[in-house]
């Protein structure tokens, strides 16, 4: 699972840098013809790897659950987020992915409830769940890439 975990890192250091290079109104700017914006698809990354791993194991999230639901699949942005929020998502990039390599190596994922994803790919361990996070942080990743040419 180690390659997992390196992609996952990959990921998120690109997402990183790119709040990292992008004031606050680019990051909070919705294109015409997209439904969200960089912000949004950054902290979506963290909500969904934290539901789809922490939730679907029966532990308690890094995340409140209000930060879940305003990031979920279907949510979109209710206005502006500050940069005390940005500098929050840029943190939970880092530490979520640290928290759950080191949840993954002390072995607490022991509960799985299945899920299927709305690709109809089914999620049964916590294996197929990291992996489907990585495709899935990588779809929002190429999202943010197309967001990024027109802020």
């Amino acid at each position: 699972m180690n390659s997992v975990f390196e992609v996952q890192k990959t990921i998120r250091e690109v997402l990183v840098k790119i709040l990292d290079n992008h004031s606050l109104e680019q990051l909070n700017k919705i294109p015409q013809g997209f439904n969200n914006n960089i912000i949004w698809n950054a902290a979506h990354c963290v909500a969904v790897q934290q539901a789809l791993v922490y939730k679907l194991s029966g532990l308690p999230t890094m995340v409140s659950k209000e930060f879940i639901v305003k990031y979920s699949k279907g949510a979109k942005p209710e206005g502006d987020v500050s940069q005390e929020e940005v500098d929050e998502v840029k943190a939970l990039l880092s530490t979520t992915l640290q928290q759950t390599k080191q949840d993954y190596s002390d072995a607490i994922f022991v509960n799985f409830q299945e899920y299927t994803t709305s690709l109809g790919n089914t999620i049964s361990d916590i294996n197929g769940a990291l992996e489907f996070n990585n495709y899935h942080e990588g779809l929002h990743t190429g999202v943010i890439m197309s967001i990024r040419k027109f802020v």
